[in-house]
């Protein structure tokens, strides 16, 4: 594995980017190539070679918006006179604290360093507390649940129309911010699970709906995600001593009935389940501890219903 550190992508593909942006804009001013050197602290054959095109320049540093703002900012800066080195400095700094934020700098360092995909910017920019661990631990439960549902044989027949999402909370999470999951949602395509993007936090209600209404009652219980309804399930479901629990199917105030209804069972049952309603799609949820132990569960009710999902009786 390599061991990459953020400022090795700032002195390596950033500075040089920003540098070669900077001299061409100042020249385009009318700078003179030592006026150029002298600007930005480097020696006029340096500037020569900007100026060239013989410097790498990372495209997705220089085609970034907010790259090409501060670089049109700083040269308009040095060529009216109303910004020094010294505020220069602050914005190229403002702008490097942005990148490595889940921005462009992390995305490459992600890239070198693969070991960090997906969490990249939590170690290097939040650090190693308690919070932002607990956030990796959920980011990498729903990446791991979502590979195990998506290469599971079968799984793609129990996905409802409207998409699968998998989720886990950090501890004590209050609403849908506190939850991660899939954006846009897994889909079945030609038989096949498709996982559109990485987990982000906030990115179902739904399912994290589930998740802090299951919380409520048992506080473990922080992963869910959402299949189809179907009699197969609620049987394989049975046969592992787990009782189905139904609840209404309306969206209206869903969370707070989940919640009734686990107090008044007193304990989240592993499966929930609605039988649809007009304009709804039967979907039952299946929680776990975290999205890798409700995945795991998932799977199993599905290797006892291979032949796919048919209406409950």
């Amino acid at each position: 594995m390599s061991l990459r550190l953020p400022s090795e992508i700032v002195v390596e593909r950033f500075l040089p980017t920003a540098r070669t942006m900077l001299a061409a804009e100042l020249h385009d001013r009318g700078f003179t190539q030592k006026e150029v050197a002298d600007r930005l602290g480097l020696t006029q054959a340096a500037v020569s070679k900007y100026l060239r095109g013989d410097v790498t320049v990372e495209d997705r540093f220089a085609d970034d918006e907010r790259m090409q703002a501060t670089v049109d900012a700083i040269a308009d800066g040095f060529a009216d006179g109303s910004m020094d080195g010294y505020e220069a400095l602050a914005e190229l700094l403002d702008l490097v604290r942005a990148f490595e934020d889940r921005g462009p700098i992390c995305a490459v360092h992600e890239e070198e360093m693969p070991a960090l995909e997906g969490m990249g910017c939590d170690l290097c920019v939040r650090g190693t507390d308690d919070a932002v661990l607990a956030e990796r631990e959920a980011l990498a439960a729903v990446r791991r649940a979502s590979r195990r549902i998506s290469n599971a044989p079968g799984m793609a027949a129990h996905v409802p129309n409207v998409g699968t999402n998998v989720g886990t909370a950090v501890p004590g999470a209050a609403d849908a911010t506190d939850v991660a999951a899939v954006p846009g949602r897994l889909q079945a395509v030609n038989g096949r699970i498709m996982v559109p993007a990485d987990p982000e936090f906030g990115a179902s209600q739904r399912v994290a709906g589930a998740i802090i209404a299951a919380m409520s009652v048992e506080s473990d219980v922080r992963g869910a995600l959402n299949l189809a309804t179907s009699a197969e399930l609620l049987d394989a479901a049975r046969e592992r001593g787990i009782d189905p629990m139904e609840f209404d199917a309306s969206y209206e105030d869903r969370g707070e009935r989940l919640r009734e209804r686990f107090r008044e069972r007193g304990a989240v049952p592993r499966l929930v389940y609605h039988g649809g309603a007009f304009g709804i799609e039967p979907v039952c949820h299946v929680f776990g501890e975290t999205a890798v132990e409700a995945a795991a569960l998932a799977v199993e009710l599905v290797e006892s219903a291979p032949t796919g999902p048919r209406p409950e009786d």
